[in-house]
């Protein structure tokens, strides 16, 4: 317990040590002040003279004014800030809106091929049925032809017989038409 007392005593020691010295300055600086007071107080060449005041003001004046000056510069300066920020915002904004767009039209462009290829696809079913319903009528119409011209050579050889001819529907006088291809 007494090396605790020990470190304590001495703290409190040295605050008190400490508290004197504050006291003693405190009395130093209002002795001090009092002095400077009486000095300045029974001094006049301490005072500005009244000429160097009318300078001191005029140089005030001047530096008011030129206060005013760039006060009047630094709302100008301001001014123009805001509104470049504003165009700023406004060239973002329409820069966003752009580039939305390009990709919105770069996709487009990208799935064109596809488009067409499926467009191309979907006229062209149509055509490739007619194609190949003409092909099927044409082998049907050229067998018929073989088997009637077998059947021609044949009959010929034989004298006095009667060739037997397949019967077309007539068209009612109307030209055979040839299939069209549309616009492909």
């Amino acid at each position: 317990m007494s090396q605790i007392d020990t470190p304590f005593q001495s703290l409190q020691s040295e605050v008190t040590h400490l508290r004197e010295e504050l006291q003693l300055r405190d009395q130093l600086v209002q002795q001090l002040s009092q002095e400077l007071f009486r000095l300045v107080k029974g001094n006049t060449t301490f005072l500005p003279a009244p000429e160097l005041s009318q300078q001191h003001q005029a140089q005030m004046q001047a530096m008011q004014e030129q206060l005013q000056g760039v006060e009047q510069q630094v709302k100008f300066y301001q001014e123009q800030i805001s509104d470049r920020d504003a165009e700023i915002y406004h060239l973002r904004q329409s820069v966003q809106e752009l580039t939305d767009r390009s990709r919105m039209l770069e996709q487009v462009v990208q799935e064109l091929p596809q488009i067409y290829r499926q467009k191309f696809t979907e006229r062209l079913a149509p055509i490739k049925e007619k194609v190949a319903m003409l092909q099927r009528e044409n082998r049907q119409l050229h067998a018929e032809l073989q088997s009637l011209t077998y059947r021609l050579a044949i009959k010929s050889r034989t004298p006095g017989a009667r060739l037997d001819l397949p019967s077309f529907p007539k068209l009612g006088g109307s030209r055979v038409s040839l299939p069209s291809f549309g616009n492909a």
